[in-house]
């Protein structure tokens, strides 16, 4: 190898190793790059979902505040044919007693289809305390202890939330009735698990 070709060969060295150098900054700059686009499609992902729940929650909160409103019409209605006499032979009665039935039930139809359901547990129904209120306990022949022996008024939910507890009398310690109650669910989640008045004037733990 000569003196003149010595020089040339340490640029061409020197060049390649620049090369290099700068390939590999280049590489870790697109690396850095393609993590803060990951980084920021994460997070505008996450912005999009909140915005979505928060939206779907405020729809929710709307609807479930005009149901409870329409509650109270529903619960008028039933009274009203509870009350009625069932079998009365006055034409003009009769024809209204058929038509609050069909209000009614154009009504709970109406809730059905928007995703508000009755609670209307069964006599004999092991309580839930995620949804029924216990407001009076009383011992039974006919219900096993913990078991609801009957409803005072109808709840509701929307879309699998409580909207309205639905309020049932609970059979009490010791009641003889059949039926396979002894293991009550845990109301550690339940707003509504709290000691409620009896018609004696001692309470209903509505946690047990």
């Amino acid at each position: 190898m000569t003196d003149e070709e010595t020089p040339a060969n340490e640029e061409a060295f020197d060049g390649a190793e620049i090369a290099a150098d700068e390939t590999e900054a280049l590489k870790a700059e697109i690396a850095s790059l393609k993590e803060q686009v990951l980084r920021y499609a994460a997070e505008a992902d996450n912005t999009r979902r909140r915005a979505e729940r928060e939206a779907n929650e405020a729809r929710a909160y709307a609807i479930q505040k005009f149901s409870r409103d329409l509650l109270g019409v529903a619960d008028n209605l039933s009274r009203a044919l509870a009350a009625a006499p069932k079998e009365t032979q006055d034409g003009p009665a009769k024809t209204f007693l058929v038509g609050i039935e069909m209000t009614e039930k154009a009504l709970l139809d109406a809730f059905e289809r928007n995703g508000l359901k009755r609670v209307d547990p069964v006599k004999g129904t092991k309580f839930d305390p995620h949804l029924h209120q216990a407001m009076m306990e009383q011992p039974s022949t006919e219900v096993a202890a913990g078991g609801v022996i009957q409803v005072l008024q109808t709840g509701y939910e929307l879309l699998g939330r409580l909207v309205r507890p639905a309020m049932v009398v609970v059979a009490a310690k010791g009641s003889t009735g059949a039926g396979d109650t002894a293991a009550e669910p845990t109301a550690a989640a339940n707003p509504y698990a709290s000691a409620e008045p009896t018609a004696e004037g001692g309470s209903v733990d509505t946690r047990a």
